[in-house]
């Protein structure tokens, strides 16, 4: 039996849902004599030196309902500042309706301008509404990396929902949801499918894997022990792989639950944390020189997030006994005030006021601490803190749904970059079309985020980590793709 617990997010998702026209979702695909649209161009990442663009092509059949069209795939780049008509750089005639194209080789802090198109039509932004949309413009500039050498990279993710059989339903019938299409494997397995396979190809070059919570749908024995599973055959949990606790994967009542270990003085069983961690534990991990925490930040019956005493404390002792060293801390709930007024939970779905205000104190007096990654609101954002603290608040969105990927972090020895990925599955490409129509047709304005709060890079001295030797790499981190000039893949 699944539990979904009503609050203040499903009114708010409610009516902002109500404000927005009804987007059919799609299924079989159409045929080429519908008039096919090449629409919801987006350029997903932008890094120093490569930029990945998705679209999809589709046609309205007779009663109006959207089925995707194959076709051909084409991507048009040069320098914005060139008068010269743009150089095609990738050309595939492999039909397909779920277009991404990367192309790398791209000189750092320069603009470039973009051409995509599918059977010869020109693919547009799918929203022109949004206040951040960059697509409309067909332009980008790219980053420039901080100075100093690259010392490791890390991926950010989280909100995989685990088990989860209906995704952006928040309870029964309310918005309609969107199920997996028969044949294809449960959609939670096949987006971490396809995040622990990206995670691991030369190109990403990923040494950590951290996973901010809400990594299964409701916290039951099977899905714990199943992602367990999955995991440890992905890497060493406390050395390659680090977790925290969300909200759906906190302690049950119920008879589903009554396999795991009871906490003493409650009817609550928790068995997420007989298979990961203990509950309102902090951990801490010293990867060489690079200080990373985890915080449980979950409410025992609630989708709100707290911090208790003990776990306040010993955050606050860590900090106090190295508050310069290079800190990176992770946890569910955001933090600040900016992200509770602005996700559609409301003020009550991120940490509370009182916890918050701790946190940014002891951020304050540690200047070492430099990102506070967290998941929960299943969208990419940057927000304010709420005191001036040189702290960046980070939210993710969710790999389990559109946008469905994550953020590489890549640590320098002057800064880091980040930057969204999205997974590269044919299988994961398809879901996150489908699942873009979430919330009535408000999932992509709502969880995208700018392109900015996606893909940016930040000065800071990282100096004090130590950098990785080739020889202590794992041996799909060792494998560094170098690009000349300028090169393209696609995945279908």
């Amino acid at each position: 039996m699944v539990h979904h617990d009503p609050s203040r997010r499903t009114v708010l998702t409610a009516l902002a849902a109500a404000a927005a026209l009804p987007v059919g979702g799609f299924a079989l695909l159409a045929t080429r004599s519908l008039a096919m649209t090449a629409s919801d161009l987006e350029i997903i990442t932008v890094s120093d030196r490569s930029v990945a663009v998705s679209w999809t092509t589709a046609a309205a059949d007779p009663i109006g309902r959207w089925r995707p069209v194959a076709a051909d795939t084409e991507l048009a780049l040069g320098p914005a500042d060139s008068r010269r008509p743009l150089p095609v750089v990738h050309s595939d005639a492999t039909p397909t309706a779920f277009h991404y194209v990367e192309v790398t080789g791209l000189e750092p802090g320069r603009p470039y301008r973009l051409e995509a198109r599918s059977g010869g039509v020109r693919a547009v932004s799918g929203s022109t509404t949004r206040w951040w949309n960059d697509e409309h413009r067909h332009e980008f500039r790219t980053l420039t990396p901080p100075p100093g050498r690259l010392l490791r990279t890390l991926a950010l993710a989280n909100d995989l929902h685990f088990g989860e059989e209906v995704s952006g339903q928040i309870v029964a019938a309310l918005p309609t949801g969107v199920r997996r299409e028969p044949g294809m494997a449960p959609y939670p397995e096949v987006m971490l499918d396809a995040l622990l396979t990206d995670v691991r190809e030369p190109d990403r070059d990923v040494d950590h894997l951290v996973l901010a919570g809400d990594l299964t749908s409701d916290g039951t024995p099977s899905e714990c022990r199943n992602l367990r599973r999955r995991l440890d055959n992905w890497g060493h949990l406390g050395r390659d792989l680090l977790v925290c606790r969300g909200n759906h994967d906190r302690p049950r009542v119920g008879a589903d639950w009554q396999a795991g270990p009871r906490l003493a003085g409650t009817a609550h069983h928790d068995c997420w944390g007989a298979h990961f961690l203990p509950r309102q534990r902090l951990y801490s991990y010293d990867l060489a020189g690079l200080r990373v925490i985890g915080l449980d930040t979950t409410d025992l019956d609630g989708s709100g997030g707290r911090i208790d005493a003990e776990q306040m404390s010993r955050l606050r002792a860590l900090l106090r006994d190295e508050p310069d060293q290079p800190t990176l801390i992770f946890g569910h709930h955001p933090v600040t005030r900016e992200s509770g007024m602005g996700n559609l939970g409301g003020p009550g779905f991120v940490l509370n006021r009182r916890d918050a205000a701790i946190v940014h104190q002891l951020y304050g007096r540690s200047p070492g601490v430099f990102l506070h990654h967290s998941g929960h609101t299943h969208r990419n954002r940057r927000t304010r803190p709420d005191t001036p603290v040189p702290v960046e608040f980070l939210e993710v969105a969710s790999i389990k749904e559109y946008p469905a990927g994550y953020s590489l972090l890549r640590l320098y020895e002057g800064g880091y970059m980040v930057t969204f990925q999205t997974t590269r599955t044919a299988a994961a490409r398809r879901w996150s079309a489908r699942t873009r129509t979430q919330l009535f047709g408000l999932q992509s304005r709502y969880s995208l985020g700018s392109l900015a709060d996606r893909n940016h890079v930040v000065r800071r001295d990282l100096s004090g980590i130590e950098r990785i030797p080739q020889s202590r790499r794992a041996p799909h981190a060792a494998r560094r793709v170098r690009h000349r000039g300028l090169h393209s893949a696609a995945q279908r």
